[in-house]
């Protein structure tokens, strides 16, 4: 008789699994069904006698779990025991530990597959004894666990592998082999065996079980070592001052890898599933970090190509399903420095579901045919990334490619002074200024310099008031105070650059030196501000789920509201693309330019696009975000612009500065696309001057409310939007105030931008200060604002496009090439073929590519596709209606998104252009303040195509499908002010008007009900994230506009046509542009906006082989896109 204990119920109560002895007579086999308690068993027993001969009941599958009680009581392995449990012909038995440690192996309970696995004070010669009587299927094989606590043959077994380990030698004190202990050690080194390693060198016991590894540090750093040992507490290393390696024992000594105090634990789930994690690595400074709940924090990271073939091959190589090792990520490549063994993941839903999945299909598909259970290998339905298309056609999603604008920021700011101090030249000096006549200074060591030039000078005036220092002691002052914000420094937050001029600076702005001395100066920049603040971490996580829904998996969004766990991945919707990853299918980079709001935003995004658990941010960027080395794909220098944007600018001015309503040639002048966004502005303006004075007015009257609060006592300790203060704000208002207008009473349009950025982050923001006109501020600003920005990308669309080709020729190329490599058959990010065997299918591969940038790439990018000559209006309607829509958005706005998505029709013939289908989809980012009444609307995300019309016709309208209703399950009458839902529209959902033939073509109604639920579930992940996030002053945060599809029927032969016509056009204008250039002094600058305007009747409109701004050559582009692909 079986003495047994229930561990796990199912959801009707009954047992699910069970710890105890099964004798022959009640094994599962012979019983039927699961293993039963004891009360059970004794009354089926009395019934048997009753009974007559009843058909065999199905036979069940037994998987034993044989570890001490501490392991296979613990939550991870009930988790997943419980999911096993599921699977309908698997009962799971746990073996009591008494039963393991007294009892003869052939008093075990018996079991059809095995799990065990070796920890401290487990008998595994008894689990290897087991084994061989039982002859069970063996999850984790028995024998190869005694090679895996010897660390010299995890060394062996993994260079016969050929998987990169750090540099080691093997000092063993064997009296047996003197060979092995020659041990020299110096100062500053050791020499084992002949093989010498400098500090700092890691120590390692050659047993597994010790966990007490050293590492060593050269006395330059001021020498001794860190110890490292098992966790205790909050501590899992100590310093000492010991500098001399122990001398007793045998090690492992090996080469200290630089991690940037982070490693990698990866756990395999067979050769084909790998979860990873990072932490901060236990030789940092020994403290581990741990959330509220005690637990230490790890952060799941994404594996490489070359990372999930390590993984594979260790799994493989060790006989371990279920493997735990370690990775040191250093230099550009991946080191394994341990193997633990049968290891699983912590606190992970996701794993624990995959986990239970990949053991029972294993144990099904290796026992079911043998015990004659019925049961065939379920089809993953993300197992090919098949989706529909908007043809109705099933095809395979091949590739998503995102140009992403940064979410919410805090307003830019920016000083301009200029310099000619020997200090500031040395310092352009020694960081190589001189090399292309520009410098960016971000790091904290170069910033420490700059302040401390700064302070330097301000205590020479402070000393001697009749020093020759040229430098202004205001602007002096501001550096210095800008640059002590904070208490630290912080490239995200803050940047000076550098730019030499031969000849001084030119007096362009009230802001310069009123008499500019001759001879060479530096123009220094300080920029800050833009920080992405905690609504743009919002919108950017809100993106990044929404994103998951256009991947496989991600169309079943039936999440029921009442079930709803905001980190539960069992109920995540978009759980396709995490699986896509996890079994090697999804090729995944993220690309981000150098500022720190467009990288914060670019890891919020990732964070809740392809990471399931909560976690901070900075590892996240580390890891996935690329950042560095970009030349110039994402970036743009804003100081720097191509003679026609200047022209442009100087025109915009001109136009700008009349002291009249605008006239009918004003109008062709400044809108000769007839932009009805445009229009609208101009109409709203009327006078631009007047327009401008009133601006002028309403910031007067801004910045003297703010004066009075600060005099109010009441307001000494008020705490605005992200921690600013009243006194921050007001110097930030009180310098537009100064900057805007001259002396000579001229206005600079150039601070229209900020203007508008400044009151737009107030009325959102700071609407309990309650300030008066800022409403009428912001209405005027913006109006100002949708004419000043989007034509300073060109005003006619020659212009737009010689611009729009300057700043994003690099992403063009990168772009082309993303398209072209998907469909190519290469070997990049996939399985090497030899290791493809039982990978269900190793070829299907989903590419990402997702690309974080500014305004300015945005606004050009769309301007290329506007205008480039993809496609033809009048030929193609839908183009028409897109180009339509497009013209009458006036904001491209924080989160605006443009997604090109490539499918695949295995049907067709490879050779034929409908193997490949393009579409392009377009969002403009978040909802602003304006009334959503005014807010152009497009046609729905993936709607039916024209040709697909009378296919689709009455299919029944689905406009009730996405009425806005409350969400049951979550009260909406908490205290959280956001305005709409980001994916729910109240008008003319998903629809798509024709003008000209008077009704409306339904949508898919697939896709559409698809993208409706999509809806649904983002509104109720929006609302629980702002319940749970907890982020303070956070009133209102803006929702984003939903993907509108801009075509959906391109094939990939005429987007590559397209692409490659613009690039071939824009590197033979580059390299005119080059031409010209270094014919030219080498630094000379030209200010953007000169004293005297020039007539737009002495600026031509510039025709397309008109000079490009560029700084790389087309070989040089070419060459870094392959750098990144």
């Amino acid at each position: 008789m079986s003495e047994a204990r229930g561990e796990g119920r199912d959801q009707s109560g009954n047992l699910s699994f069970v710890v105890g002895c099964v004798d022959e007579d009640h094994r599962g086999s012979e019983e039927g069904g699961r293993i039963k308690n004891e009360g059970e068993m004794r009354k089926g027993e009395e019934e048997d006698d009753d009974k007559d001969d009843d058909s065999p009941p199905e036979r069940q599958i037994v998987v034993g779990i044989c570890s001490m009680m501490k392991k296979s009581k613990s939550k991870p392995m009930t988790q997943i025991m419980e999911r096993l449990c599921k699977f309908e012909y698997i009962t799971v038995v746990i073996f009591p530990e008494e039963v393991i440690l007294s009892q003869p192996v052939d008093k075990w309970p018996l079991c059809d597959c095995l799990v065990s696995f070796h920890s401290k004070g487990f008998p595994l010669d008894k689990a290897v004894e087991y084994a061989k009587l039982r002859n069970p299927l063996l999850i984790n094989d028995l024998n190869m666990q005694y090679y895996i606590q010897d660390r010299r043959e995890v060394y062996r077994i993994l260079q016969e592998e050929g998987i990169d380990l750090p540099r080691y030698a093997v000092l063993s004190r064997d009296p047996d082999r003197p060979e092995e202990c020659n041990l020299v050690e110096g100062e500053d080194h050791v020499e084992v065996n002949g093989e010498v390693f400098p500090k700092p060198f890691v120590e390692k016991p050659v047993s597994a079980e010790d966990h007490n590894v050293y590492v060593y540090y050269p006395t330059s750093a001021g020498g001794g070592s860190q110890r490292l040992f098992r966790k205790i507490g909050s501590r899992s290393s100590v310093y000492s001052p010991e500098s001399c390696v122990r001398k007793t024992g045998s090690y492992i000594y090996e080469e200290f890898m630089p991690t940037d105090g982070t490693d990698v634990k990866v756990y395999t789930v067979g050769p084909d599933y790998a979860h990873a994690e990072a932490r901060k690595s236990p030789a940092l400074d020994g403290k581990v970090e741990r959330d509220s709940e005690g637990k230490e924090i790890r952060y799941p990271v994404m594996l490489s190509a070359m990372e999930k073939l390590v993984a594979r091959k260790v799994c493989l190589a060790f006989k371990q399903t279920v493997c735990g090792f370690d990775l040191l990520r250093a230099n550009g490549h991946s080191f394994v420095c341990d193997v633990n063994g049968f290891s699983f993941v912590k606190n992970s839903m996701k794993y624990y579901d995959d986990c239970a999945k990949v053991l029972g299909n294993m144990v099904m598909r290796e026992l079911a045919p043998q015990f004659h259970i019925p049961w065939s290998i379920p089809l993953e339905a993300e197992d090919i990334p098949i989706v529909p298309t908007t043809s109705g056609t099933m095809m395979e999603l091949r590739c998503v490619i995102a140009i992403i604008r940064h979410g919410d920021r805090t307003p830019k700011q920016k000083m301009k002074m200029e310099v000619r101090h020997p200090l500031f030249f040395a310092l352009f000096e020694k960081y190589g200024g001189y090399k292309s006549g520009k410098l960016k200074l971000k790091k904290p060591k170069q910033l420490q310099e700059v302040l401390d030039i700064a302070r330097l000078l301000l205590a020479e005036l402070g000393q001697h008031t009749d020093c020759e220092i040229e430098e202004k002691k205001g602007k002096l002052e501001q550096l210095k105070t800008v640059l002590e914000m904070y208490g630290h420094f912080s490239g995200i937050n803050r940047k000076v650059q550098l730019t030499y001029l031969p000849n001084g600076q030119p007096k362009a702005s009230s802001e310069e030196e009123e008499c500019p001395t001759e001879g060479p100066s530096l123009l220094l920049v300080l920029k800050w501000g833009g920080e992405l603040t905690p609504a743009g971490r919002v919108q950017a996580e809100e993106l990044g789920r929404a994103f998951r829904c256009m991947y496989p998996g991600g169309q079943d969004l039936s999440v029921g509201a009442s079930c709803f766990s905001f980190w539960d991945y069992a109920g995540f919707p978009g759980c396709g693309l995490l699986r896509l990853h996890s079994t090697y299918r999804h090729d995944l980079k993220i690309y981000a330019s150098d500022e720190g709001r467009v990288q914060m935003t670019a890891a919020a995004f990732a964070k809740c696009q392809h990471i399931s658990n909560p976690g901070e941010l900075t590892p996240i960027l580390v890891q996935m975000v690329k950042s560095a080395n970009m030349n110039g794909m994402l970036d743009s220098d804003s100081e720097s612009l191509t003679d026609c944007q200047q022209r442009v600018k100087v025109r915009l001015h001109e136009i700008m500065q009349k002291d009249q309503d605008f006239t009918e040639a004003d109008y062709q002048k400044l809108a000769p696309t007839g932009s009805p966004s445009l229009v609208t502005s101009m109409k709203t303006i009327g006078n631009p001057v007047r327009t401008c004075d009133q601006v002028y007015a309403l910031i007067q009257r801004l910045t003297s409310q703010i004066r009075r609060r600060l005099e109010d006592p009441k307001s000494a300790d008020l705490q605005l939007y992200h921690s600013e203060t009243l006194e921050l704000m007001l110097q930030r208002w009180s310098k537009l105030e100064r900057d805007f207008r001259n002396k000579s009473g001229r206005y600079d349009i150039s601070k229209i931008p900020d203007i508008y950025d400044c009151v737009k982050y107030d009325t959102q923001h700071n609407a309990t200060l309650d300030l008066e006109d800022t409403l009428e501020l912001f209405r005027l600003s913006r109006a100002l604002a949708d004419i000043v920005i989007p034509q300073e990308y060109g005003i006619n669309k020659a212009e737009k496009m010689d611009i729009a080709q300057a700043y994003c020729l690099p992403l063009m190329k990168k772009i082309q090439l993303d398209l072209q490599r998907t469909h190519e058959d290469e070997a990049v990010n996939k399985l090497h073929p030899l290791y493809s065997r039982g990978v269900m299918s190793p070829g299907r591969h989903v590419r990402t590519r997702l690309y974080f940038t500014s305004e300015s790439h945005v606004h050009s990018l769309l301007s290329i596709f506007r205008y480039g000559g993809l496609l033809d209006e009048v030929k193609d309607q839908q183009w028409k209606q897109a180009m339509d829509y497009l013209s009458a958005v006036s904001e491209l706005n924080y989160m605006t998104q443009i997604v090109i998505m490539l499918y695949e029709d295995n049907n067709k013939d490879p050779g034929s252009e409908e193997r490949f289908h393009v579409e392009l989809h377009f969002s403009p980012g978040v909802k602003g303040c304006e009334d959503e009444e005014n807010v152009p609307l497009g046609f729905g995300f993936r709607p039916a195509s024209a040709e697909n019309q009378e296919k689709q016709t009455n299919q029944g309208s689905l406009e009730d499908l996405s009425q806005d209703e409350t969400d049951r399950a979550l009260s909406l009458s908490e205290p959280i002010s956001i305005k709409r839902s980001p994916m729910i529209r109240n008008r003319k959902t998903g629809s798509m008007e024709v003008a000209d033939q008077g009704h409306v073509h339904d949508p898919s109604p697939l896709s559409h009900i698809q993208y409706t639920q999509m809806e649904g579930w983002c509104h109720r992940v929006f609302v629980c994230l702002l319940s749970h996030a907890g982020f303070e002053g956070c009133s209102m945060v803006p929702s984003i506009y939903p993907l509108e599809t801009l075509h959906n029927s391109l094939s990939l032969k005429q987007v590559d046509k397209f692409l490659n016509a613009v690039c071939e056009h824009s590197s033979d204008a580059h390299a005119k542009t080059m031409k010209g250039r270094h014919s030219s002094q080498r630094h000379t600058h030209t200010y953007p906006h000169p004293p005297k305007a020039l007539s737009s009747s002495e600026t031509p409109v510039r025709s397309p082989e008109c000079p490009l701004w560029c700084e790389y050559s087309d070989a040089h582009v070419l060459q870094s896109s392959s750098i990144f692909l």
